[in-house]
């Protein structure tokens, strides 16, 4: 097979080695722009799990790799003149000329031809198989666009590569409170002599710094006024070391992304079909994990199409899992500043968890002292120490025994109204499983405020009624403490039971719905009437009514639902509010109707409020997450409580991105720049589903606390289990259950489970970095 590859990088040079040793009879050609020497960077980062790839793929490349190696298992994280030490990581750095040089003399020793200082040839049609591995900037991507379908999100931190003779012994992190504001510098070790040093900083910050983007700059030249600039902010991290550039210049990280890899023979790797933000340390790991599957694929399948295809079936669940945490990594310094009034532990535990891939309980695993010096710091106003979430929490003049609210859930089994005896076993289960919270469903405040036939009310008597006899339930079996949901819904009500079909209109017996402007849901949905002030005015007193009612029935704790496209909702999202009088246009005066509903109920509602919000619309020109501060804001200077923070079903063509916990960082900005500033509560939401997850959020300051709903379905007792997972003996069972509470111990049931070939087990942990060879 004749095999043609466009540019010389890590990727690159690798697939050929690799598919050159699979098969000696393949032809392989690389062409690469640059000199054999010239290299643009410093060091590379690998983890223990892609050096264990490397060594079983090709066992001379990486005993010649083992002897450059600078490994560590320290982060150090360097705040407001603190350093905390994280241990346990287990990753290797090296330099990258180093790398280039051992991939190409292992081509050059296999037979690989390859052409240095030579553009590709635009005519490649005598060849079987073209490997793009040419970068960021792949003018293959680019020729073929069409197919490929790149997209590319340039950020807004500015960060600029260097290298120092400074030799750190870890991983560091320094955080800078500068004149300008917080900038970062990223080092680690890569040679007996030499560190990779990236200094990184929010576009605004690098404007009032001074810094400029001087033209004119030639290939492997520097930009010299920064460098100098950079040495003065720099001195007492550089301690008289020096710094040095190599073609470094000031940029824009850019995500790329494309719809698909490859096209007829024609196959993107590494940059030129993806990047991954530097402070995962990914671009050189991804594109050699590429060349090694590309080079099985081709090897195991029997024609190119089928390989190609395998390659990326196998590859893109990875990267795109890889993208996801580089995507929060980057999105956390670009937020940098909403933490840096944070507590040193709970900033030194935000940085380390911040791609979500590291948390609680792996960190536990990696080095137990650290955890327990962070759990300590946690417990420092409580009675003791015990795992995050099951610390107290007092909201409003409302405690709670922990940190977990069981999340409002429509049941849509509700007869004219009435919560029955399925809803006293469904809530009451959940109350007696451990969390603190119970939460009702969105309880309507009218028949023609119901979203189903099934939906629960608190508009009749028989209403309160029943309600009263699950209240009393929850508080008599249970220390749980149980709130109340109010809502109307809109324009998507007169719709069938979720089972019978989310969002559909009844067959018959539909009411009329209502809504700020008369835009329908869908196209199969009803217009709704664009509401009057009269019927404004209306509806606010039959939420008035309803709280009376709900605080009559016992509840603990009133929460007010402006998310998900409800009435509330749509008067918010200027998608589905297009009223030109004082109640729309602006968001002052999209707020304007449900902040007069909320004041009204809080005059005679007795305890604490919250308010669910959708802190995206997930669609373009709807409700961003700059909206959703300013939304929390305002209820925040209205006096609520607290803000359960979910996002979407607003529109019915919004495009989520959904994933792990893919709604807590709405929750975690709202808490740093709303929440603390105005003692308000911050409940994260959304495929919450591990306790661990929970413990990573509350540790970080990321919420207070967290609303989990299907995982409650699964197990109405989570969190009871919860604590005997993690041997934690604190809380309270069911006097009838407790003979239940000691588990069986085969195994965790919950949580991650944590890769023990990432962690460096066995040997000793040191604060210094160590040198193989």
């Amino acid at each position: 097979m004749r095999i043609a590859i466009a540019g010389g990088g890590p990727g690159g040079l690798y697939f050929a080695a690799l598919t050159k040793a699979l098969n000696p009879g393949h032809e392989i050609t690389v062409w690469e722009r640059n000199a054999p020497d010239d290299t643009f960077g410093f060091g590379v980062v690998f983890s223990d799990e892609t050096l264990g790839g490397i060594e079983h793929a090709d066992t001379t490349i990486f005993a010649e790799m083992s002897k450059e190696f600078a490994q560590w298992d320290d982060i150090d994280v360097h705040y407001r003149g603190t350093t905390f030490t994280s241990g346990g990581h287990g990753f290797a750095a090296m330099s990258r000329q180093r790398l280039l040089t051992i991939l190409q003399q292992r081509c050059l020793d296999l037979g690989v031809t390859i052409h240095f200082r030579t553009e590709v040839p635009q005519d490649l049609s005598g060849y079987d198989l073209i490997v793009a591995s040419d970068g960021a900037n792949s003018a293959t991507r680019a020729r073929y666009a069409s197919v490929f379908q790149p997209t590319v999100e340039t950020r807004r931190c500015k960060y600029i590569w260097l290298g120092t003779d400074l030799v750190f012994d870890a991983f560091k992190f320094y955080i800078l409170d500068t004149p300008a504001g917080v900038m970062q510098v990223h080092g680690y070790p890569y040679s007996r002599d030499a560190s990779t040093f990236i200094l990184e900083m929010h576009d605004d910050v690098w404007e009032r710094a001074g810094f400029t983007a001087p033209q004119g700059l030639l290939p492997g030249q520097n930009d010299e006024k920064s460098l100098e600039m950079i040495r003065d902010i720099c001195a007492d991290v550089l301690n008289g070391h020096s710094i040095v550039g190599n073609n470094s210049k000031w940029t824009n990280f850019a995500t790329i992304r494309c719809a698909t890899w490859r096209h007829e023979n024609v196959v993107l790797l590494g940059d030129a079909a993806h990047t991954a933000h530097f402070s995962i340390g990914s671009g050189t790991k991804l594109a050699m994990e590429d060349a090694l599957s590309l080079a099985a694929c081709l090897h195991e399948q029997s024609d190119v199409d089928s390989a190609l295809a395998a390659y990326e079936d196998e590859r893109r669940q990875v990267v795109t899992s890889t993208q996801r945490a580089a995507q929060a990594s980057l999105e956390w310094f670009e937020n940098i500043g909403q933490y840096t009034d944070q507590d040193p532990h709970q900033f030194a535990f935000n940085i380390i968890t911040r791609s979500r891939r590291v948390t609680y309980d792996n960190l536990r695993l990696r080095d137990p002292e650290f955890v327990a010096d962070m759990d300590a710091w946690f417990a420092r106003d409580f009675a003791d120490v015990r795992p995050p979430m099951f610390q107290p929490y007092k909201i409003g003049d409302l405690e709670l025994k922990n940190r977990i609210i069981v999340s409002p859930m429509d049941m849509y089994s509700a007869t004219d109204g009435v919560p029955g005896d399925f809803h006293l076993v469904h809530l009451g289960s959940k109350a007696m499983g451990g969390a603190a919270l119970v939460m009702t469903e969105m309880v309507c405040v009218s028949e023609t405020g119901r979203i189903t036939p099934g939906c629960t009310g608190m508009y009749k008597p028989s209403h309160e009624e029943s309600w009263k006899r699950i209240v009393d339930f929850v508080h008599t079996q249970s220390d749980a403490k149980i709130g109340i949901q109010l809502g109307h819904s809109g324009r998507k009500g007169s719709t069938k039971l979720m089972w019978e079909g989310i969002d559909q209109p009844l067959p018959s017996g539909n009411w009329e719905v209502c809504g700020p402007s008369a835009i329908p849901y869908s196209p199969a949905n009803q217009t709704p009437r664009e509401l009057t002030l009269d019927e404004m005015a209306s509806i606010k007193a039959e939420f008035v009514a309803s709280a009376q009612a709900a605080a009559r029935a016992g509840f603990d704790l009133l929460e007010l639902h402006c998310a998900h496209g409800y009435l509330l909702s749509s008067f918010l999202s200027p998608l589905t509010n297009q009223r030109t009088d004082s109640y729309g246009g602006s968001l002052e005066n999209r707020l304007r109707y449900p902040l007069e509903v909320f004041d009204a109920i809080r005059a005679v509602w007795p305890g604490p409020m919250t308010v669910r919000i959708s802190a995206t619309d997930w669609c373009e020109g709807g409700i961003d997450a700059a909206d959703s501060v300013e939304i929390a804001r305002a209820f925040a200077e209205h006096g609520v409580d607290g803000v359960d923070v979910s996002t979407g079903q607003v529109v019915s063509t919004e495009k989520p991105a959904y994933g792990r916990s893919y709604q807590t960082p709405y929750a975690d900005r709202i808490r740093n720049e709303i929440g603390r500033k105005y003692g308000v509560t911050v409940i994260a939401v959304g495929a919450i589903s591990s306790y661990d997850d929970v413990n990573s959020l509350i540790l970080a300051g990321r919420a207070d606390l967290c609303a989990l709903g299907r995982t409650h379905l699964y197990d109405p007792h989570w969190t009871l289990h919860a604590a005997a997972d993690q041997d934690y003996t604190g809380v309270t069972w069911p006097k009838p259950f407790a003979a239940g509470n000691r588990k069986p111990r085969t195994g965790r049931t919950d949580g991650p489970k944590p890769r023990l070939d990432l962690i460096r087990s066995g040997e000793p942990k040191t604060a210094h970095a160590r040198w193989r060879g």
